[in-house]
């Protein structure tokens, strides 16, 4: 058996995995990421919705306006047929929805991830892992079936719902299957729908459909009178008479490029990290696809993590444990909260009695009515309203989302680029840097504001939240 070392050891070449270690080679971090399947991403994938937090994400890597081009934005989304969602009140440069296949998203990140110095192995598999106090070993085969052993400071498993790397740590899964034999299609359209976006429901099915901007079309659908194994064949007629009750029409479906069923669970691991052994991703959470959360959770999961491993690797954390220890804390609560908001929106969806159609009702009259309220609801669907709480001697608006703010350096966004912690400061103030901060960077981003009045000094971490402002 050969041994090869690195810094940090990725399982699971997703989209999680890729921006993690894309972030940590960035970094100047040795990074080897392992994925099962062979190499050549597919042009067929469940995620489609890249959400507004994902897309300042991926603008802090120069990113997001090329992946811009691969899809369509849509300003607006209609829910259950009566509620819009007006997605241009968000207070952020992407205010809208960008319709996307996954694979484009994946497509930019290896890119990134090559250029950063990653090393790929793809066709390997692992076969069981062991930690100590230094670090983490994994057990694996590569494509002909040759055992490999990699060891690693770190390991972080970014490998899916049925991660090995949450097995071979023996964490549970709770949670449960909460809609079976949703079907998936990428379909052409004879008739263009009148809204870019739509989800609605029936009782017995419910439906949404949305347009990659390339002339294909994702739909999804469910039917409670059809209810049968992930393994049963699908048929473009099924997909049909799905959209035809659920949205009233189905749009003269045709020429399907790729039918699949499935079902779908919420669940999450108890904890994030075990040691020297991280999880990300669907690996560390899993819900309904209402709301097109999932794709970008992960993302959101890689971009908390990334920075964190870096300074503990780099030695710039004074206390590296609880630096990372703050990934679970701050990431494991959202993982529930989408869990939760998910699960609301596909049981809303599915509403079939009386008492739950009312409720539904009722929730979309509110939303209407309240825009407070659904200013809130389309903070927490599109991530820009996820906020951490404060760090540990400091008070807010710490852990929450610094805007994209024109400074005389660029933007904020364009700053964050290098990886690093930004300093905001007043002109002529040349701040230190606060004594809570959790790392001591070698290198910090000082920026100042355009505007002469403001006399606030802001300290930004490097996935774009507020760690601490003073005046």
């Amino acid at each position: 058996m050969s041994t090869t070392d690195t810094d940090v050891l990725v399982i699971g070449a997703g989209p999680t995995g890729l921006l993690l270690a894309g972030d940590l080679a960035t970094a100047g971090i040795d990074v080897t990421l392992v994925e099962r399947r062979p190499h050549g991403l597919g042009n067929l994938t469940r995620a489609f919705a890249v959400h507004a937090r994902t897309l300042e994400q991926l603008d802090a890597r120069g990113l997001a306006d090329e992946l811009l081009t691969t899809g369509t934005t849509l300003a607006t989304a209609r829910l259950f047929g009566r509620l819009d969602l007006d997605l241009t009140r968000l207070p952020t440069r992407f205010n809208h929805l960008l319709v996307t296949p996954q694979y484009e998203v994946e497509r930019l990140l290896e890119r990134r991830a090559v250029a950063a110095g990653v090393t790929f192995r793809y066709g390997t598999e692992l076969r069981g892992l062991r930690q100590d106090a230094d670090g983490a070993t994994a057990e694996l085969t590569d494509p002909d079936g040759t055992p490999l052993t990699l060891s690693a400071r770190y390991l972080v498993g970014t490998d899916g719902v049925r991660s090995s790397v949450r097995a071979a740590l023996g964490l549970p899964f709770p949670g449960r299957s909460v809609i079976r034999s949703i079907v998936l299609a990428d379909v052409r359209l004879a008739e263009e729908p009148a809204d870019s976006f739509s989800i609605a429901g029936s009782g017995d099915t419910f439906a949404f459909l949305a347009p990659f901007g390339d002339g294909w079309y994702r739909v999804m659908g469910w039917s409670r009178t059809h209810q049968v194994a992930d393994s049963e064949p699908v048929d473009l007629d099924e997909v049909r008479e799905i959209a035809r009750k659920a949205l009233g029409t189905d749009h003269g479906m045709h020429d399907a490029r790729w039918i699949s069923r499935f079902h779908s669970d919420e669940r999450q691991a108890p904890a994030y990290r075990v040691g020297r052994v991280l999880l990300a991703g669907d690996a560390a959470h899993v819900h309904s696809p209402a709301g097109g959360q999932g794709m970008n959770t992960g993302l959101q999961d890689a971009a908390n993590l990334s920075w964190k491993l870096a300074a503990a690797l780099r030695g710039e954390a004074p206390d590296p444990e609880a630096l990372l220890d703050s990934y679970q804390s701050e990431r494991h609560p959202v993982g529930a909260m989408v869990l939760r908001s998910s699960g609301a929106l596909v049981r809303l969806a599915m509403a079939h009695t009386p008492l739950t159609r009312a409720a539904r009702s009722l929730a979309a009259r509110f939303l209407s009515a309240v825009p407070a309220a659904s200013a809130r609801a389309m903070g927490m669907l599109s991530g820009i309203g996820i906020s951490y709480a404060p760090a540990p001697g400091t008070d807010r608006p710490s852990g929450r989302r610094a805007p994209d703010v024109h400074l005389r350096e660029g933007r904020l966004y364009e700053l964050l680029r290098q990886g690093e912690f930004v300093l905001i400061a007043p002109e002529g103030a040349t701040p230190a840097l606060p004594a809570t901060a959790p790392v001591t960077p070698k290198h910090l981003v000082r920026a100042t504001w355009t505007d002469p009045a403001k006399k606030a000094t802001v300290l930004v971490r490097p996935d774009g939240y507020v760690h601490r402002a003073s005046h």
